[in-house]
């Protein structure tokens, strides 16, 4: 069975808040904030103190961790998801990696003592976060599997199809990455994914056009992300 879920999670973290009263409700949305972030700006920095937990509404963000000038990127968030669940382990404080908005993006920035009241005192809500630590975790592992085990020709094909089915939803989407960013992600050199790219398009898998890419032929890529 292929893996999809490598890229990123699904957009279903917004649940969580659905077990809420309506007072919860108006506690949380009093202890938080909306802040808008330009292209390239750190929302959260490895190593910081977390003192929220943050909600992104709007735009692409990138979670990361970096050693010196190299990064292993984790994921990719798209609008609905949380950022910061793993500074809510009693005695972490602070931010378990970093994150940055891959284009304009907005998101909430919740108190974390609030967030955690609520998780002691709604159990269902507890419950629901609880689900989104084990999603995120098995997307991890879905994720260094893929860097892992599978070759270039895999690891693009996988991205491809993760960045159709999860983050935007559609065999037609504008890739607002450049191409290095698309090779950090896919964990390959830049210029092994212009390579890749232009033998997809060249073997009719993919149509590119300037940031615009469509995957014309769905089965054919996701046989070379199982076949790896």
């Amino acid at each position: 069975m292929a893996v999809r879920t490598s890229c990123t999670v699904a957009d279903n973290h917004c649940k969580c808040f659905e077990a809420l009263t309506e007072e919860q409700t108006a506690l949380l949305e009093k202890k938080q904030v909306t802040v808008e972030y330009n292209k390239g700006e750190i929302i959260a920095k490895h190593g910081s103190f977390a003192s929220h937990v943050i909600f992104v509404c709007e735009g692409l963000v990138k979670v990361y961790i970096e050693h010196g000038k190299e990064i292993l990127i984790l994921k990719i968030i798209s609008p609905g998801n949380l950022i910061g669940l793993s500074s809510l382990t009693e005695g972490e404080d602070t931010f378990q990696y970093s994150a940055a908005a891959y284009q304009r993006s907005i998101a909430k920035l919740i108190d974390i003592t609030t967030f955690k009241h609520l998780i002691r005192e709604n159990g269902l809500f507890a419950s629901r976060v609880i689900s989104i630590l084990g999603e995120n975790s098995n997307q991890i592992n879905n994720r260094f599997f893929c860097l892992t085990h599978r070759q270039s020709y895999g690891r693009l094909a996988n991205l491809l199809l993760c960045l159709s089915e999860r983050v935007f939803k559609s065999e037609q989407f504008e890739l607002d990455l450049t191409r290095k960013e698309l090779a950090e992600l896919a964990g390959m050199s830049t210029e092994n994914v212009i390579r890749i790219l232009k033998k997809f398009q060249e073997d009719d898998l993919i149509i590119l056009k300037g940031k615009n890419i469509e995957l014309h032929n769905i089965d054919a890529m996701q046989r070379i992300c199982d076949l790896g």
